[in-house]
């Protein structure tokens, strides 16, 4: 399970090391693409393929279905991951997450998030605000047996 804030850097010939804890679960490959926000995802390769056959399974008929076809796989890349955990982000993602040296890293659970720090910053400004918080996710059944 991918977890936690990891504040990392780019070595020097771009490539990012991924942090030990996560590797094991990236044994069988990685896919990194364009996140929602100004961000990246990376998922293991089990975790790709699952979201694949539920995104294929969308009315292709529907502009949003294929909005979201679009913004997943058309820029979808397979990681070649290091014995070392190394890895080489496109450069046309790394561009669009605005990512020069550093980076923050976020578990989501079954997968990573890419940030710039800029980009995180914001983004975790707006998830201070406890009020807005309570009333946007109300609607969500959270209920824990």
């Amino acid at each position: 399970m991918y977890l936690g804030q990891h504040q990392l850097f780019l070595e020097n010939d771009l490539r990012l090391v991924i942090p030990e804890p996560f590797r094991e679960l990236f044994a069988d490959g990685a896919y990194v693409t364009r996140g929602f926000e100004q961000n990246l995802l990376i998922m293991s390769d089990k975790v790709f393929q699952e979201l694949y056959k539920r995104v294929l399974a969308l009315n292709i008929a529907d502009p949003h279905a294929r909005l979201l076809l679009r913004l997943i796989f058309g820029n979808a890349s397979k990681l070649e991951i290091s014995s070392s955990g190394q890895v080489l982000i496109p450069e046309e993602l790394r561009s669009f997450t605005g990512v020069e040296k550093k980076l923050v890293m976020i578990g989501q659970g079954n997968y990573l998030e890419v940030w710039s720090p800029a980009d995180w910053e914001k983004q975790s400004s707006i998830m201070l605000d406890t009020e807005a918080n309570a009333e946007q996710f109300a609607h969500l059944d959270l209920t824990l047996d």
